[in-house]
């Protein structure tokens, strides 16, 4: 293109092909010079778009295909400046033996706000066991309120992050609760900063030697946190750590509406014996949980590995993936009130420890998600009975036209149910031991699943069981446990516009 060519060259051709110039010789070389660097740029930007679209297709292909794409990303923190802080224990008097809980927070939490004022953007704490905790003032938890004021010595504090900071613990830095009797507390306090990572370590609560001192008649103390990540909060990053033992959840997210906290990521953690939930989500937009171990939820409802439940809050655009849940006593994946929530290839498995009370995964009838590619085992019945999956509904409008999708889950010992609501697209599903039932339900999809039903259980009624349903199906089957492989048709004459119920 003799335009380029041209601009690359410095000169200006005229019509004709003629050249302004008194050295036709320079020329030459510059327009040889200027094609030889054509060439080499174009080569350059070939290279780019072909490594853009191998990194695009492998990151594509680690993730299995979902029913519709998902509208949004969650973003990272973006930590300006590289300079670390190794924190000096002795420079700073900061015992690191376990002892003197007080004089520890104090004086580790100076260390971290130095650091922040002089520009330092990584804050890295040596090995050793920290023990933490001031008693302070705190107002009522939510549901408590009703008009009361803030109360003395009602929580114990931790330490608190700045903006612009990663704080990274070493692999043998414990930061433990000191033992209290406190309602609340959190042993990291993540509120109203941007761009935060949290990174490493282990965090500890009291849970085993907490007092429950009864605070107007309640005696639950559910608050007690390990990572707590609150108001105006966007671009928050939790990964890599272990936390334990605490008397609420091991991490709690809280933005009411006026905040719109944003951006938040819990990743590649191990987070257990809590007593209340392994993650609350209670408001946010955003939000990523993702590649974590969450396990052994139990001592005070709901006792589930994340619960997404917030009055007074907007909660859309969650993300729940590739996570390992087991022996949570309440369940493994709640959703009382997110919109736009993908469940997607986690491990759901009752464990040997204790039975769930409701089961593995619930939602409720106003909230939409993606249900997809995760394997659910359940060993014994909850209240629900067998049900992998079950729906919650009161019935009424639902407030959207969204559509939930249940796609290519594998229920081993449990089924699915919905009731009293409507929109829901059913794919490739295979229940092992339990049904796939449908109640008062309009507009269902149910295409190409598959039922296998106990020997002894009567194949109309325990496979398929509808009433009162609308919408369309096609493709499905069942067998016997005792003949799994002799897979037959199941005939479900749904239609869109007559309510259909099952015979028998």
């Amino acid at each position: 293109n003799e335009r380029w060519i041209t601009l690359l060259c410095g000169q200006r051709l005229i019509s004709g092909g003629t050249v302004k110039s008194s050295n036709h010789s320079r020329l030459r070389k510059r327009l040889k010079m200027g094609i030889k660097l054509f060439r080499f740029l174009f080569f350059v930007l070939q290279c780019i778009l072909l490594f853009n679209v191998d990194k695009s297709v492998a990151e594509n292909s680690s993730s299995k295909n979902l029913p519709i794409a998902r509208d949004f990303v969650v973003a990272v923190p973006s930590i300006t400046g590289e300079q670390e802080y190794n924190i000096n224990l002795e420079d700073w008097d900061i015992p690191n033996n376990r002892q003197e809980p007080r004089k520890t927070t104090e004086n580790l939490q100076k260390a971290i706000d130095w650091a922040h004022g002089n520009g330092y953007s990584k804050v890295i704490l040596p090995p050793g066991h920290y023990l933490l905790g001031i008693e302070a003032a705190a107002k009522y938890p939510w549901g408590w309120t009703k008009g009361k004021r803030r109360e003395d010595n009602f929580t114990m504090l931790g330490l608190t992050m700045h903006s612009n900071m990663e704080f990274i613990l070493d692999s043998s830095a414990v930061l433990e609760m000191v033992s209290n009797d406190k309602v609340m507390y959190c042993i990291i306090c993540i509120e109203d900063v941007t761009d935060v990572i949290i990174r490493g370590g282990t965090l500890k609560g009291d849970r085993q030697t907490h007092t429950y001192t009864p605070h107007h008649n309640r005696t639950t103390h559910e608050w007690g946190h390990g990572i707590l990540i609150s108001n105006k909060v966007h671009r928050i990053l939790v990964t890599n750590m272990e936390i334990k033992d605490v008397t609420g959840d091991g991490v709690y997210v809280r933005t009411e509406k006026r905040y719109n906290g944003s951006d938040i990521t819990i990743q590649n953690n191990d987070i257990h014996n809590a007593r209340r939930q392994g993650v609350s989500i209670v408001g946010g937009l955003r939000v990523k949980i993702e590649n974590n171990e969450i396990h052994h939820i139990k001592g005070t409802s709901p006792q589930f590995g994340v619960d997404i439940e917030g009055p007074w809050t907007i909660t859309k655009d969650v993300v729940i993936h590739r996570n390992n849940f087991h022996d949570n006593r309440g369940g493994d994946v709640v959703n009382t009130d997110g919109k736009n929530v993908f469940i997607t290839e986690n491990r759901m498995v009752e464990g040997d420890s204790y039975s769930y009370v409701d089961g593995p995964l619930v939602t409720r009838h106003k909230t939409y998600q993606v249900i997809a590619h995760n394997n659910i085992t359940m060993k014994t019945e909850s209240v629900n009975g067998l049900l992998g999956y079950i729906q919650y509904s009161r019935g009424g409008p639902k407030g959207h036209n969204h559509t939930t999708y249940v796609h290519d889950n594998y229920c081993h010992g449990c089924g699915m149910y919905m009731y009293k609501s409507a929109d829901a697209d059913i794919r490739r599903n295979k229940f092992i031991g339990y049904f796939l039932g449908l109640v008062d339900f309009q507009n269902a999809v149910v295409v190409d699943n598959h039922v296998e039903v106990p020997k002894k259980r009567d194949v109309c009624n325990w496979s398929y069981r509808f009433k009162n349903t609308t919408g369309k199906a096609m493709g499905n089957t069942y067998a016997t446990n005792s003949e799994p492989d002799n897979m037959k048709p199941y005939q479900i004459p749904l239609n869109e516009q007559q309510p259909w119920t099952r015979s028998c």
